[in-house]
């Protein structure tokens, strides 16, 4: 989604290559052999911390082995990579922990970019924004996530492209709301059901934006107004 959404974007001002996994482009395969690259956008992952918990191994392999394929191949390129808000708690599944060894072994010219939990028209059917907007949650704990928008998200990486952060940096709104409170916000009932799993989640996601604002940019977007547009549009569609 962010990928596919930020090239579009780019490609109006720059000389964009793409790699995707969808048209035969995998990292632990790819030659990756290009001349003349003045930056790395590297945002290909295994995603999903309830599915990491049955498919470990796919995680070690697609986000560690890829990228630490993808460091060796450029190594004197700036790398903006995608991390995660998970990698602050490792220890709590294996997307956490495959995003906080990508961090470890990035080089030090590289940025990782921790981000929040992403929504937007096209996101992941099984997330929950897709499925408060399908009206298919069927469960809610007692979590809270920052949610940042997909456009959001690619002007922050636009931003990040014109500095010369290296290291780490949140990249989320700064703000966090209870998944209940959005639930609500939209009078969906569903069940709360499913509880002893979020002992593998972190309790709250909220980035800490400082540095991001520090350079200027500022998110367009909130998720309780989004959703407020969004769903009501998604009610008023069935009935006509």
């Amino acid at each position: 989604m962010i990928g596919s959404i930020l090239i579009k974007r780019l490609s109006k001002k720059h000389n964009v290559i793409g790699l995707d996994r969808v048209e035969g482009n995998d990292l632990l395969d790819h030659p990756l052999k290009f001349d003349n690259i003045d930056l790395v956008i590297h945002l290909a992952a295994e995603s999903g911390i309830l599915k990491s918990l049955d498919s470990p191994m796919a995680y070690w392999k697609n986000n560690v082995l890829a990228s630490k394929r993808l460091f060796a191949a450029f190594p004197n390129t700036r790398i903006l990579y995608a991390s995660s808000s998970t990698a602050k708690e490792p220890k709590l599944n294996p997307y956490a922990a495959s995003k906080f060894i990508v961090e470890s072994i990035a080089p030090k010219h590289a940025l990782g970019m921790r981000f929040t939990t992403s929504y937007g028209s096209d996101s992941r059917p099984n997330m929950f924004v897709s499925r408060l907007m399908s009206k298919t949650l069927l469960y809610v704990n007692d979590n809270c996530r920052d949610f940042i928008h997909v456009n959001d998200m690619c002007s922050a990486i636009e931003t990040l492209m014109t500095s010369d952060k290296t290291g780490i940096i949140d990249v989320g709104t700064g703000i966090s709301y209870h998944l209940k409170e959005l639930v609500r916000h939209v009078n969906y009932c569903t069940p709360t059901s499913m509880k002893e799993r979020t002992e593998f989640e972190r309790y709250d996601n909220k980035a800490d934006t400082t540095d991001l604002f520090n350079l200027g940019w500022k998110p367009q977007n909130d998720i309780k107004e989004w959703l407020t547009n969004n769903y009501e549009q998604t009610i008023i569609n069935k009935v006509l």
